[in-house]
């Protein structure tokens, strides 16, 4: 027997039955004697046993009333119930155990058999609150180790995206206010209900996170083209079109390698996709209207207006009201109609992201 002492009500109508159960267990357990359902159930609300030996036929409440109401409360559903009863059908005892019963003992009832019983019972129970207590623990484990993978993999990232960003000295600050932005625009999107068959099945933290790649394909651009101070040539205006290619080649080689496919689906639709344009006049492929994947609408709507609030070699940054002006203009050639309505609605806060 366990040396910590296990408590136990007892509960049947008959004085008799209570006062031999509370004889034989009370040099073991800790015993409460009550001679209702309803006295059980008011008293479980106080005070939840390890185990209850419940009599079947009683007045008030029979048994089967009382574990019902006992297995439907969170607090007491996982308390070991064994029935009382003088009966011996089988048709009573599938019952009870139906209802959450974890055995049966027949009255009037065998002193050592009864004490057998309950030391099983509790044995298996302890055991039961023991894996439940490690898995918990075990789920803890791997949440936190889950959690350190996702952080480092985060930090990673941030950090080659962080270099591509200082190569190109005139887009300093570029990722983290994408970030921003598109935090805004699709909780934005999202609580609208716009675009509800893609968006139904978008993880937010992660297509946010994933804008970090939009610009990895500048790791192939020449530094001579990225850090040049003037306007671009058009043969070097060709090669910086080209990043959108290059960054879903190298997303595409990152997939190879990897079991984390959903961040990376976004990255490449955002790499690939920024930059072509409502009416088709685009790159890389000249997509048009809805060929163009939705968050690729998304985020030209954050990498234009990012791009005007910001000094270029080729011009000064031009204030937020003249940047919505120009997206508003921007309505059905370059942006999607849609998005650009969204966005007039939550100007002010990219404004106060800037």
């Amino acid at each position: 027997m366990s040396t910590e002492r296990k408590t136990i009500f007892i509960v049947d109508d008959d004085l008799t039955n209570l006062t031999v159960g509370n004889e034989v267990l009370s040099e073991y357990y800790n015993v409460f004697t009550l001679n209702s359902g309803p006295l059980l159930l008011k008293r479980l609300e106080r005070h939840v046993p390890d185990l209850i030996l419940l009599d079947v036929n009683m007045p008030e409440m029979n048994g089967y009333e009382v574990i019902r109401c006992v297995k439907e409360k969170e607090e007491t559903q996982s308390i070991p119930i064994i029935f009382l009863t003088a009966q011996s059908d089988t048709e009573s005892e599938l019952e009870g155990l139906s209802l959450g019963a974890i055995d049966y003992i027949s009255k009037p009832f065998s002193p050592p058999l009864l004490l057998k019983r309950i030391e099983v019972h509790l044995l298996v129970e302890s055991q039961r609150q023991e894996l439940v207590s490690f898995n918990n623990n075990l789920l803890d484990l791997v949440f936190d180790k889950t959690n350190t993978i996702l952080e480092l993999q985060n930090a990673i990232l941030k950090t080659m995206a962080e270099l591509i960003d200082r190569r190109d000295h005139s887009t300093g600050g570029h990722i983290d206010r994408t970030q921003r932005y598109m935090r805004i625009i699709l909780d934005k999107l999202v609580k609208q209900g716009l675009y509800q068959r893609e968006s139904s099945s978008w993880n937010l933290n992660l297509v946010v996170q994933s804008t970090q790649l939009h610009d990895v394909g500048k790791i192939a651009i020449q530094d001579s083209i990225l850090q040049k101070p003037g306007k671009l040539t058009e043969e070097e205006f060709e090669k910086i079109k080209g990043h959108t290619t290059h960054g879903e080649e190298i997303i595409s080689e990152i997939q190879k390698n990897t079991v984390e496919q959903k961040f990376l689906e976004y990255a490449k639709v955002f790499a690939g996709t920024h930059h072509e344009k409502w009416d088709g006049s685009g790159y890389p492929r000249g997509l048009k209207g809805e060929q163009i994947p939705v968050l690729g609408r998304a985020m030209a709507i954050v990498d234009v207006y990012d791009a005007l609030v910001s000094d270029r070699p080729y011009k000064q940054r031009f204030t937020h009201e003249k940047a919505v002006a120009i997206i508003f203009d921007s309505r059905e050639s370059h942006l999607d109609p849609v998005m650009v309505d969204l966005f007039m609605g939550i100007a002010d806060s990219f404004k106060e992201s800037l």
